[in-house]
């Protein structure tokens, strides 16, 4: 086999017809700026066609159902394996995928439970025992006495079919009645019905018609045991008038699970019965989802306002629809409980808000008086604010009713599972002590050690019982842990040891990169793009595959640097089972530990895709040409400021912060300064300042439609005027959204245009260098450039338009030239070029300056937001914000902003920064960057650990402070970082004020 990947003459993108040679079965890392062509060569060349050659061997009937990938303009690549990508843009957006469900860990434990899960009484706790047939005549005897009622055995439970030869056999073997779906039939009539062959049925054959008579008790008892041998162990016992009003009461007995105080609750335990996917499992009233969309009070109320003065949202003026009928509904129910509605509704009982919100629950008297004598008297009903928004939203046919009502929505846990998503009887089994949603609401952590202990003989519960304490809750009050078995039998040991050494294999791999604090009930749609990419990571180490290229994009994102060796060992594991990794990264332990190094540059975009440097890390680190060789070397790196700033002396407060993980957690932060949130992952970083501070922010000063996390109260509001976040979510969803537009420039280039000579001459308005409206745009292609041809079970083509050649507009608006060139050359300049180009135009060049300022001189103004990485958008959002005016009152939130950035492109964004924090702002970074936490005026680092071990804070301070801190994970890497002294421990920074730190900053700064 050949010992060497090569990659002759790749002209992909940016890639300058390069020629690479990797080593096979190595751990390669392929670094450099951002947009020098790291991901070009790893994922667009690389991985698509090993993912292409692959695809192409199957048959044509087969290709037609995958997308398979375009082929890489790239002369040949020889000694490629089949390829797996492993990258951030995988994450599942489907409320119904889980970290159990994604690593398959929730497959092995419905296995378990299905298999060796013992049976509760969900109503009373008492263990379910089997039932002879003698006991379910008693107890038909004992509970039902003298009902009438049918006996039926289920033949066909939740199947696709249509049964007509089912029903000729039972009429054959002498039945004479079935039940299909609900409704009884003469065999006869059931032979002649169309039932729709792929819908799922339900069919049970009436084994007797009787009356529950002692005297009967023979029949009675044949019947039960001929049931229940056809029906498999399972009878249906319908009696027509044993319900609550006469009304008809069905019973479902089992030769296996029964209560015999509260009769049979479940049915055959099934993998499927404890699937929150499937209807044999899932909660009936929010179907698995375990959360509901209800009408939260706090955003349908203004507490602030009376009713009068329409605190009631939806029915104010502004909103939904309301008028003088509600009005006059109001007015007769605070006549009827006697509250104010000119009071404020926060100074209302609870009572009257619970009225108003519900419902009184019942109709009341109205009575009117005119001059103190009664007029009128009549009864009346008010169904309540809540109630009444459910009903419109229900009825509506309207999109845009329905949008307005949504905004006064949220998801919560649903009233009838309590968020678990299972039904009542499938939580009522029980392995171990604990039922499957307790099992999967624990970390990984907890998991990890929990099926230890039962793989190793069971739990004692003494000893178990605080673990367990906090996965029982309020249950263990009702249910005492006592009724629970948590030791399993011989059998339960026997059947239960390959299902358990499954599910702690992937426990542990999830361990080994860093994810021991999530738990296996996290929906996938809340991970982080590196949190998703880990999970992955995990599950491929887990299949044990060998020969296979992986192609990975910067694993490391989120990981704290205490975590990134376990990250490292998995990833050299899986090289060690005989694969080849090829993983673009900017972190430098992964380049150092790496086997290959590959250096792309020596720029960006068309200054880049050149290999400047290959090799052993170490031949690498003392290459000169190589930028990132002079950063591991320290020729080169991002200084430590000599001065922290102190800030403005106001700060911003919150208080008893305790959403998710957080353990009551108070902090400052001071205003003025750029503050970095760091802690290893899962410590309750984002929690605290997305969900809590941001969304508490915005809902105050930017009047958005957000509902915080729990926590007490955030002091110094007053202080800002509004909050900014930047994150890397894209700048736009098509291909028609690109940076011209995001940032506002490509307004000012169009009305550029419309001032040149010839434009004016034919009376060209903006619109027509819009390739967005009819008008200037090529009518062929609609503007896009491209027209998609597809292909059946080739690859989907896009070739340039025929008519305008991929320039998007038409022959009359391309006649238009600024300076010699077209709105479609000009759309085509690099941000470079651009800022060359606009030179004498201020307005443009100072955003073209700002995108340069950014790392971001590669990028083509016109190029599709589609096309951007995580990072490039961020940092597109930064220059917009830079370019606006400051006011000085602005907080600014940034979530690891360093991600996709070479140490090079950390540099400039310090830069930027720093910049955004002299105009008088406050900066909040949540980071792992060790360049960015020096970097920090101050520091607050959560932990010590990530899920239920973290939540807290653990330190806060200047860097100095941080790495003068004993217990501080954070601490104890900034203390190997040059340039940070810890504070007492030798010369100490001096810690100056506001302005003074400004002119430091601006002579001094990363350099």
């Amino acid at each position: 086999m050949q010992s060497n990947l090569i990659v002759r003459g790749a002209k992909e993108h940016n890639l300058k017809d390069i020629t690479v040679e990797l080593p096979r079965d190595r751990f390669v890392v392929i670094t450099g700026v951002s947009g020098s062509g790291k991901s070009t060569l790893a994922f667009d060349t690389i991985y698509a066609e090993g993912q292409r050659r692959y695809v192409e061997s199957l048959s044509a009937y087969a290709r037609q159902f995958l997308g398979l990938m375009e082929k890489p303009d790239v002369e040949s690549i020889t000694g490629l394996s089949p390829a797996i990508s492993i990258d951030q843009k995988t994450t599942s957006h489907n409320p119904r995928s889980t970290v159990g469900t994604v690593t398959e860990i929730h497959d092995y434990l419905r296995l378990l439970y299905a298999r060796v899960g013992t049976p509760y009484c969900p109503i009373c706790g008492r263990k379910i025992e089997k039932q002879s047939p003698s006991e379910i005549t008693d107890r038909l005897l004992g509970g039902f006495a003298d009902k009438r009622a049918i006996l039926l055995a289920p033949v066909v439970r939740g199947r696709k079919g249509e049964y007509r030869k089912l029903f000729g056999d039972l009429r054959r073997e002498g039945f004479a009645r079935v039940r299909v779906d609900g409704t009884l039939y003469e065999l006869e009539e059931a032979e002649k019905l169309k039932l729709e062959k792929f819908e799922k049925h339900d069919v049970d054959v009436v084994i007797d018609r009787l009356t529950l008579r002692g005297t009967d008790r023979s029949r009675i008892a044949e019947s039960v045991e001929l049931g229940l041998r056809r029906g498999e162990g399972l009878l249906r016992v319908l009696m027509p008038d044993a319900g609550e009003g006469g009304g008809a009461h069905e019973e479902l007995y089992s030769e296996k699970f029964a209560c015999p105080e509260h009769g049979s609750v479940l049915e055959e335990l099934e993998p499927r019965s404890f699937s929150f996917n499937n209807p044999y499992g899932a909660c009936p009233d929010c179907a698995g989802l375990g959360s509901k969309q209800e009408f939260a009070p706090e955003l349908v109320i203004d507490e602030k306002l009376s009713i009068a003065e329409g605190a009631i949202l939806p029915w104010s003026k502004k909103g939904t629809g309301g008028g003088v009928y509600y009005w006059d509904k109001l007015k007769a129910l605070s006549e009827h409980l006697d509250f104010d509605l000119k009071a404020p509704w926060s100074t209302l009982d609870a009572a009257a808000k619970k009225a108003v919100l519900y419902g009184p629950g019942q109709a009341f008297e109205v009575i009117y008086r005119r001059g103190g004598k009664e007029t009128m008297r009549f009864m009346t009903e008010f169904e309540g604010v809540i109630p009444n928004l459910e009903r419109r939203y229900a009825d509506t046919e309207s999109e845009f009713m329905r949008e307005k009502l949504e905004e006064l929505m949220e998801l919560r846990p649903c009233p009838t599972c309590g968020g678990t998503r299972y039904k009542p009887e499938i939580l009522a089994v029980r392995v171990g002590g604990l039922n499957i949603s307790q099992a999967s609401g624990m970390s990984v952590l907890e998991a990890d050690a929990y099926f230890r202990q039962l793989q190793d003989g069971g739990l004692d519960h003494a000893a178990i019982e605080p673990f367990l304490a906090g996965h029982l809750g309020g249950e263990a009050r009702t249910h005492a842990p006592r009724h629970y078995e948590y030791v399993l039998n011989d059998f339960g040991t026997a059947v239960s040891a390959p299902i358990l050494k499954a599910i702690r294999t992937r426990l542990k791999f999830l361990v080994d990169v860093g994810l021991d604090y999530l738990s296996l009930d996290r929906t996938a749609n809340t991970l982080s793009g590196g949190e998703a990419q880990r999970i992955r990571l995990a599950t491929q180490v887990g299949s044990g595959l060998t020969g296979v290229l992986y192609v990975l994009d910067e694993p490391s994102i989120g990981l704290h640097p205490k975590d990134n060796h376990r990250l490292i060992g998995t990833l050299k594991h899986l090289r060690d089972l005989g694969n080849t990794l090829i993983v673009v990264e900017h972190d430098e332990d992964t380049m150092m530990e790496a086997d290959y190094l590959v250096d792309m540059g020596p720029g960006a975009g068309v200054h880049g895709g050149e290999v400047v440097a290959v090799g052993t890390p170490e031949q690498v680190r003392n290459d000169r040409n190589s930028l990132t060789g002079k950063y591991l070397r320290g020729e080169l790196k991002i200084e430590v400021p000599r001065e922290r700033r102190r800030g403005n002396g106001k700060k911003l407060k919150v208080i008893g912060a305790r959403e998710h993980n957080l353990q009551n957690v108070d902090i400052e932060i001071p205003l003025g300064t750029m503050t970095v949130v760091t802690g290893p992952s899962g410590s309750g970083k984002s929690t605290l300042i997305h969900d809590i501070l941001h969304a508490t922010l915005a809902k105050e000063l930017n009047g958005a439609k957000t509902t915080p996390g729990r926590f007490d109260r955030i002091e110094g509001m007053e202080h800002l005027d509004k909050v900014i976040e930047i994150d890397q979510s894209p700048i736009g969803r098509t291909p028609r959204s690109n940076p011209a537009t995001y940032t506002g420039v490509f307004t000012e280039i169009r009305d550029l245009f419309t001032r040149t000579p010839e434009a004016r001459r034919r009376g060209y308005l903006a619109g027509r260098f819009s390739f967005n409206v009819k008008g200037g745009r090529c009518e062929h292609c609609k503007g896009d450039g491209v027209m998609k041809i597809e292909m059946n079970f080739l690859p989907d083509i896009y070739v340039p338009c025929e008519v305008c050649k991929g320039a998007r507009y038409n022959r009359e608006t391309l006649e238009v030239k600024y300076n010699g060139k077209t709105i479609a050359d000009v759309l085509d300049l690099t941000v470079e070029d651009a800022n060359t180009f606009f030179e004498a135009i201020p307005p443009i060049q100072r955003k073209m300056q700002l995108l340069l300022d950014v790392g971001l001189g590669y990028m083509r103004i016109g190029q599709p937001s589609t096309t951007l990485s995580g990072g490039e958008a961020q940092r597109i959002k930064l220059a917009t914000e830079l370019s606006k005016r400051a006011t000085g009152k602005t907080i600014y939130i940034l979530d690891e902003p360093t991600t996709g950035l070479h140490f090079e492109d950390v540099r400039k964004l310090m830069e930027v920064l720093q910049r955004l924090v002299e105009g008088g702002n406050t900066l909040v970074i949540i980071e792992h960057n060790l360049d960015v936490m020096k970097t920090g005026d101050h520091l607050i680092d959560l932990g010590p650990e990530g899920g239920v071990r973290g939540g807290r804070v653990v330190a806060t301070g200047t860097p100095e402070q941080m790495a003068a801190h004993p217990t501080s994970h954070t601490g104890e890497y900034l203390r190997r970082v040059p340039g940070i002294v810890p504070e007492g421990a030798g010369a100490e920074r001096e810690l100056v004020g506001a302005a003074p730190a400004r002119k430091g900053r601006a002579k001094k700064g990363a350099a």
